[in-house]
């Protein structure tokens, strides 16, 4: 074993001189506990105090060659210009370590973190030159240059910033660019997840680009880019940009209600994401108020805490079941006894429902199958004429449709079954169950 690793050694010594790093990184994988750079010390001494027993046992060149046919050449020059210079392999670059730590700190500078990754970039040269290294060597137990990087920036950074380095999570990934001499920062997304109310009518959920100009300003929007002027996303978005120093925010609802219904009791899940952001520890309860002092009479916000990532997920999959309260009219007046038979039926059987035709533009056009799973009538007014009925059903359902018929794409509906014409004025969601973050 150790006549190859000299053997190894030798052969790569004839191509130029190399640093402890390098000439360690080919054998990285022999022992634990050092670093490439004591390997490649070791190594070299170890090369350097055999050739020197081998001159004294003899000067012929053909015992020299016998051990190492390879490494004439480099025994003979050990300590002479072969291992003087820069190293041909790195091109000194881990003479610079201290420096590029001290990018990676002015980099780093006003961001709020617990934990950090290095990672690197090499530049090309650095590249074909490895290739040279591992073709000369044919060594099984090297690492790659930019692993080696990674973890000795990383260990100076620990020290330095009292921080650990994270290889799976690490709030904020410092990416060494070699050619451009240049640190860049990748930082992760703050997650903060509550529930909204809505509380007012003619908001959409998130922003809605105009439809005519794509955002970019028209006539039709009145050169505001957006079909409405605001919407939760952006009543919630201003208050979290300010406290956490984020570029941007990121609005994930679990679902959503139409424009025109409120979003009432304890609130529809959502998460908000903080883009790139300098702080990350808020205080959620300060920016609660914050936001719900911003939003006043539009929306509320409750029950802020903070989430990773997957919980985005796992509130957009979640299949929750959904309570609304309804307020219907009829084109004709009907009966308490014939409303709640009507509505006796729609609980019993399945509710099949093609694509709405308001929504079909931009989506398949399909046949869903979904359950009312209880309904209760409120109130029929006393001309008979309109009703509010509280009705308990399926993720997925579509509400309107159900009580219109939607020209016989949803059956049964409401209006089928009392044989009149059946629409709902305002529609509020009291309840959405079912989702446990």
């Amino acid at each position: 074993m150790m006549d190859h690793i000299f053997r190894t050694a030798s052969a790569i010594l004839t191509e130029g001189p190399i640093c402890d790093h390098c000439m360690g990184r080919l054998f990285a994988k022999l022992s634990t506990g050092l670093t490439n750079g004591q390997r490649g010390a070791a190594v070299k001494l170890a090369l350097a105090m055999e050739a020197d027993h081998t001159k004294r046992e003899t000067s012929d060149d053909s015992l020299l060659q016998d051990l190492a046919p390879s490494s004439v050449h480099a025994r003979k020059s050990l300590g002479q210009d072969i291992l003087q210079g820069r190293c041909w392999v790195c091109n000194g670059l881990f003479e610079q370590l201290d420096q590029w730590a001290d990018l990676v700190v002015d980099a780093l500078a006003g961001y709020e973190f617990d934990t950090f990754l290095i990672g690197t970039r090499p530049s090309g040269l650095l590249l074909e030159n490895e290739e040279i290294l591992w073709a000369e060597s044919g060594t099984q137990w090297a690492e790659p240059l930019k692993t080696e990087m990674n973890r000795e920036v990383g260990r100076r950074l620990e020290k330095r910033l009292g921080k650990q380095a994270d290889l799976n999570r690490p709030h904020i990934t410092a990416l060494l660019d070699i050619a451009k001499d240049d640190v860049e920062l990748e930082v992760r997304s703050l997650y903060i997840f509550g529930r909204y109310r809505k509380l007012i009518r003619g908001i959409p959920q998130t922003r809605w680009p105009c439809r005519e100009c794509r955002g970019k300003g028209c006539l039709r929007c009145n050169f505001t880019g957006r079909m409405y002027p605001e919407s939760v996303d952006e009543l919630i978005r201003p208050e979290v940009i300010k406290v956490a120093g984020a570029k941007d925010t990121v609005f994930h609802g679990a679902g959503r209600e139409d424009i025109d219904a409120l979003m009432l009791g304890d609130g529809r899940p959502f998460i908000v994401e903080a883009v790139q952001p300098l702080k990350r520890h808020i205080d959620l309860t300060r920016l609660q108020h914050r936001i719900n002092r911003y939003a006043a009479g539009k929306v509320e916000v409750l029950g802020l805490k903070y989430v990773e990532h997957p919980a985005v997920e796992a509130i957009k999959q979640a299949k929750a079941d959904k309570v609304y309260r309804l307020r219907v009219t009829f084109s004709a007046k009907i009966s308490e006894e014939s409303l709640i038979s009507a509505l006796d039926i729609i609980v019993r059987a399945p509710i099949m429902q093609s694509t709405p035709t308001r929504v079909a533009h931009r989506r398949a056009d399909l046949v869903r199958e979904r359950k009312v799973h209880y309904t209760d009538l409120e109130k029929l007014s006393p001309d008979g004429l309109s009703a509010t009925i509280v009705l308990g059903c399926q993720g997925g359902l579509y509400v309107k449709e159900l009580v219109s018929g939607d020209e016989g794409r949803t059956k049964p509906n409401l209006a089928e079954n009392l044989d009149v014409e059946a629409k709902i004025t305002e529609l509020d969601v009291i309840k959405i169950e079912g989702i446990i973050i």
